[in-house]
Formats: C-alpha cells, sequence, structure tokens
C-alpha cells in the first residue's frame, strides 16, 4: 500500500508540474514578464509549498532536525539530483541574468542562513524574519529589473488563455503539487521507518527528494516544452524560496533548534558546495550551458552525498 500511495503521489506531481510550467509561461505573456522571473517566483514558490508545509509541521511537533534538514536536503536534491536529471534529459541554456543576480543571490541566502545556524545553533524568530523579508526585497527587485517576455514561436498560443484558465492551470498545479509530495512523503517515510533509518537521515535524503520531486517534474517538462529559462531559474528560485519563505515564515511562527550538530558539519557544508559548484560547471566545459556531462557530474556527487549520509 505504501509503495502504491508514493507511485500516485509521483503522479500528480508530474501531472502538477505541467499546469504550472503552463499557467506560468501564460502569466509571463499576460504581464510582459519574462520567463526567468516567473520561473524564479511562481513556479518556484508552487514547487516549495511541500517544504513549507513539512518544516512547518516538523517544527510545531517538536522535530527541528526534520524541519531544518528538510530544507538543506531539498536545496542539494535541486541541485544534484533534479538540475542532473534535467541536464541529463535536455541542455540548459544559461542567460546573463544567472550570473548577475540569480546564483549570487542563492549564495548569499545559503552563507547567511549557515551564518545564523552557526552563530548560536538555532534560528530565531528575529532571524526568521531577516530571511522573509530579504526575500520579499529579491522578489521586488526582479520585478523592477524585469525586461520583457522572450520570444518562442512555439507557445505563441499561450498569448489567448483566458485569465480564468490561467487560475484554474495554478489550482490544479498546486493541489496536485500538494497531495503529491504529501503521499509520496507519507509513503516513503513509512518504508524508511520499517527498515530503520534514524529521523535525521530520512530528513535529509527521503523527504528532501520527495519535497523536491515537484521541482522534478516542473523543470523536466520545462525543459522538454523548450522553456530554457524556466527549467534553471524554477531550481535557483525553489533553493531562495525554501530559505526565506520555508525556513524563515517556520522560524517565526517556531523557532528551530539545532540539535544535531551534524546538520552544520555535513548538511549545510554540502548545500553550499553544491550551490557553489553551479558556477564554474556553467564555464568549464561549455560555456553558458549545462549539457550531459555536467548533469551526470551532479548527479554522482549527489550519489556520494546520500552514501555519506547513510555510512
Amino acid at each position: 500500500m505504501d509503495i502504491i500511495l508514493m507511485l500516485l503521489g509521483f503522479g500528480l506531481l508530474v501531472i502538477g508540474g505541467e499546469f504550472l510550467v503552463r499557467a506560468s509561461v501564460a502569466l509571463s505573456f499576460k504581464f510582459n514578464i519574462s520567463k526567468m522571473v516567473i520561473g524564479l517566483t511562481v513556479v518556484s514558490f508552487a514547487t516549495s509549498l511541500p517544504e513549507l508545509l513539512v518544516s512547518l509541521n516538523a517544527a510545531l511537533n517538536d522535530s527541528p532536525s526534520i524541519a531544518i534538514n528538510n530544507v538543506i536536503g531539498s536545496n542539494i536534491a535541486n541541485i544534484g539530483l533534479v538540475l542532473g536529471i534535467t541536464a541529463l534529459i535536455g541542455t540548459i541554456y544559461v542567460d546573463k541574468t544567472f550570473y548577475k543576480i540569480n546564483w549570487p543571490a542563492m549564495m548569499v541566502f545559503s552563507f547567511l542562513l549557515y551564518y545564523f545556524l552557526y552563530n548560536d545553533f538555532k534560528l530565531d524568530a528575529v532571524e526568521g524574519a531577516v530571511l522573509f523579508l530579504s526575500l520579499l526585497l529579491f522578489i521586488a527587485y526582479l520585478l523592477k529589473q524585469s525586461d520583457g517576455i522572450e520570444t518562442d514561436d512555439s507557445i505563441d498560443t499561450l498569448t489567448m488563455i483566458s485569465n480564468f484558465k490561467i487560475v484554474i492551470w495554478l489550482m490544479i498545479g498546486g493541489v496536485a503539487l500538494f497531495f503529491g509530495a504529501k503521499w509520496l512523503v507519507d509513503g516513503a517515510v513509512v518504508i524508511a521507518q520499517k527498515i530503520g533509518v534514524s529521523e535525521a537521515v530520512i530528513s535529509v535524503s527521503i523527504i528532501a527528494v520527495g519535497t523536491s520531486i515537484p521541482e522534478l517534474a516542473a523543470s523536466v517538462i520545462a525543459v522538454i516544452r523548450k522553456e530554457k529559462a524556466i527549467s534553471l531559474g524554477n531550481l535557483i528560485g525553489s533553493n531562495i524560496f525554501n530559505i526565506g519563505s520555508v525556513l524563515g515564515l517556520t522560524a517565526m511562527i517556531k523557532p528551530i533548534v539545532v540539535e544535531d550538530t551534524e546538520i552544520l558539519s555535513r548538511d549545510v557544508v554540502w548545500m553550499l558546495l553544491f550551490a557553489g559548484l553551479l558556477l564554474p560547471l556553467t564555464l568549464f566545459f561549455k560555456r553558458h550551458e549545462i549539457k550531459k556531462i555536467e548533469g551526470f557530474l551532479l548527479v554522482f556527487l549527489y550519489g556520494v552525498f546520500i552514501y555519506t549520509v547513510f555510512f
């Protein structure tokens, strides 16, 4: 039954990702906003909802390790697993906003989280508010810097989509992602507990991968549909949203205490490593592109990370 629940959850996440990408591209036309900004905001927020619900629920139920490691593990999975798999499926093109805005912002949020946690081994309400307000400022800056839509003949039909249909698509995508993530995580947790895996390991690996499935679905569908900007923008934006909104809002509601020191000595270090590695990967093999060789390297490194967690 648990396996069936996981498969149903995965199916819903794929459906949700399809509706979310279509609605997001349509929105970029409606409001004359670049698809990169839509990927960094609308898609990222929707695909980060599972992390928010999991972390908030964990914090309120006195499971701080799950609240923190869910986000850290998800950020690692977004780059190592999701971006890696997406690059293996199709080439991801990197534009100038990645170097000037997106990647630097992700690094700032990542190091800010590390500093807050390392400083006093907790994330309190004030620090959570700083993260959340920083996210709002980042979104405002993106909207101000948006230079209009990119032309793409393959999606011209989306210019005629009604506002009502876009809202319906967003609702379908959001609901499918919510229940898909919940069923996938619930099934995975039960299976993991049956084989005797600890809560900390579950949160940074299985739960994190489960809550990253929406990003995987949205990114894979985006790259298949040739939505080049959304596939990368979604992942970077999701990492920023995970720290700014998920941990920020959770800490504002209830402070998160670091109970397991390996969160700082191992997990956060891996998160910073993957985030930092993203820049040279876009420049080393073939400039401004992430292709199969980079994808393989990311997936391999993610496998190494999972090995260190379990063994």
